[in-house]
C-alpha cells in the first residue's frame, strides 16, 4: 500500500529526507522536517496529519538535533531552501531563527493567503508565524535554464550553486532544489514524486496507498503528472550527471546516506570537497 512494503493493517516506513549543505556562508539547510515545538505539541500537526502519517515524535530525530550532533550550532545554519511549506517540511524552520528562508514566492503566497480548506490544513499557522527572515525569490523573467527547467539561484549573493526548479503541482509553488557538487548534481524533488519506481525507466505506478495520498495533496493534478514526466525524462537523460531524489522514499535516502558515507571513507575531511550530508528526520509509521 505504501513504499511497497507493508499491508493494510501493517505499518510501512517513509521518511522526510533533509539536506545540510556546508556551503560558503555557513550552512544551508534544504527543507526541516518537524520541528521541536512540533514534537512537544504535537497537537500543531493537526488531528488528521497525526492519524495518517503516525509520525516518530522523537526530539532526536529533528533537524536541530542532528545538526547539534554534526557539532554545529543552530546559529550556523545560515540559509533554509525549502522545497515547499507543507507541515512536514516546515516545522523544523522556527527551530533555527537565525537563518533566512528562501521560499519561491509563489509557495509563500499560497502559505500566506491559506484561500482552500487544503491549504489550510497544510499551511500550519503555528508553524509559520514565527518565522522573521522571508526570502520571497522570484522567476525571473530571464531565468536560468537548467537541463530544460527553468531555475532561479535560491540564495544570491553567494557562490553556491542552489537553485529552485518550479515543478507546480503538489502545491501552487512547489520547487525542486538543485545543488551542484564536485561532478554531479543532486536534484531534491521534494514531493514531486513519492516513491523511486516512478522515475525508474518505465515509470511504473507508486503503490497503491501512496497514489492515493498524492491525488488527496495535489493542488493540480494535471501539472503534477507532467512534472513527473519530466523529471521521468530527465533522470533518463542525464544519468550520471543528475541524481534524483525525493522526500519520503526510504530506499532512495538509504542508497545516498550510503553514498556519502563511502565518499567521507575514500577522501580525508580536510581535503573532501564541500560535503552534503542527508538528514532522515521523523519516519512516520505509514
Amino acid at each position: 500500500m505504501f513504499g511497497g512494503v507493508g499491508g493494510l493493517l501493517s505499518p510501512a516506513p517513509m521518511c522526510c529526507h533533509c539536506l545540510l549543505i556546508e556551503g560558503d556562508d555557513r550552512l544551508i539547510l534544504v527543507d526541516t522536517g518537524l520541528g521541536v515545538e512540533d514534537v512537544n505539541e504535537p497537537r500543531r500537526l493537526g488531528l488528521l496529519f497525526n492519524l495518517m502519517a503516525r509520525p516518530r515524535l522523537e526530539v532526536a530525530e529533528t533537524a536541530l538535533r542532528q545538526v547539534v550532533d554534526l557539532g554545529y550550532r543552530p546559529s550556523d545554519v545560515r540559509h533554509i531552501v525549502p522545497t515547499h511549506l507543507d507541515l512536514d517540511h516546515a516545522g523544523g524552520i522556527s527551530d533555527f531563527p537565525a537563518a533566512a528562508v528562501h521560499i519561491y514566492a509563489d509557495e509563500l503566497r499560497a502559505a500566506s493567503s491559506r484561500s482552500s480548506l487544503r491549504e489550510r490544513g497544510r499551511y500550519r499557522a503555528a508553524q509559520l508565524s514565527t518565522v522573521k527572515k522571508w526570502a520571497a525569490v522570484k522567476e525571473e523573467e530571464e531565468g536560468d535554464s537548467w537541463f530544460g527547467f527553468s531555475a532561479v539561484r535560491a540564495i544570491p549573493g553567494t557562490r553556491d550553486e542552489v537553485l529552485l526548479v518550479p515543478l507546480p503541482g503538489h502545491t501552487r509553488g512547489h520547487c525542486g532544489v538543485a545543488v551542484r557538487r564536485s561532478d554531479d548534481w543532486l536534484l531534491h524533488c521534494g514531493d514531486a514524486y513519492f516513491h523511486h519506481s516512478e522515475i525508474e525507466s518505465g515509470g511504473a505506478a507508486a503503490p497503491a496507498g501512496l497514489r492515493a495520498l498524492q491525488s488527496l495533496m495535489s493542488v493540480d493534478s494535471a501539472a503534477r503528472r507532467a512534472n513527473l514526466a519530466r523529471l521521468r525524462a530527465l533522470a533518463r537523460l542525464t544519468m550520471g550527471e543528475v541524481k534524483l531524489f525525493c522526500s519520503h522514499d526510504p530506499v532512495e535516502f538509504a542508497a545516498l546516506k550510503g553514498e556519502e558515507a563511502e565518499a567521507e571513507m575514500v577522501a580525508p575531511p580536510v581535503v573532501a570537497p564541500r560535503r552534503l550530508r542527508p538528514i532522515e528526520l521523523h519516519a512516520p509509521g505509514r
